[in-house]
């Protein structure tokens, strides 16, 4: 079994603009609240890191484990650029399965797409598992807004993963955009 690829991370431009609104976040809160405000805003965040810490460790080491256990070229072969739209109902299929918050999807997106998954499966299991969840269906929807309602917001849906993901196929050609650095996945 071939060695997960670890990607690069870089201090990119996303960075930059989470570095910047803090600061302009903290000048206001200074500005409106004195410094006061800002040390009970950064007790808040320090709380919040807390109590966020630990989910944030175990969704990364699941990803991690999700890496190492699914072989890259069974990725790329069923998620992958030639994947078609096999790749695209499959990367649906998994998005709605998969159950959790964002503290479960995001580092198995992660995880896909170091391992070979394409863009747009990638956007097909995020748009599922924001879509079509079956654990929210379950637990949220039917309990409040009944079967009938779950039903049909359920197949209205079903379609839309799988445009969406071909989209994000097509508008790199679109647009003409290099595609993105091998040892990075796509996002």
């Amino acid at each position: 079994m071939s060695e997960p690829r670890t990607p690069k991370r870089n201090f990119e431009l996303g960075d930059t603009f989470v570095v910047l609104l803090c600061l302009v976040a903290a000048g206001f809160c200074l500005y409106l609240r004195g410094w006061d405000g800002v040390e009970r805003a950064l007790c808040f965040a320090l709380g919040l890191t807390i109590e966020i810490a630990p989910m944030m460790a175990l969704s990364l080491v699941m990803a991690a484990f999700v890496q190492v256990l699914v072989p890259q070229d069974k990725v790329s072969r069923w998620l992958g650029p030639k994947s078609g739209w096999r790749g695209l109902g499959l990367a649906t299929i998994a998005g709605a399965l998969v159950p959790g918050g964002p503290w479960t999807s995001f580092p198995l997106l992660y995880a896909l797409g170091a391992a070979g998954a394409d863009i747009g499966a990638l956007v097909a299991f995020l748009s599922s598992w924001e879509l079509l969840s079956l654990s929210r269906l379950i637990v949220w929807e039917v309990p409040f807004m009944g079967g009938e309602f779950g039903f049909i917001r359920t197949v209205a849906s079903l379609a839309l993963p799988i445009a969406a993901g071909f989209l994000a196929r097509r508008l790199p050609l679109a647009f003409r955009l290099p595609p993105p650095p091998a040892d990075r996945p796509s996002s």
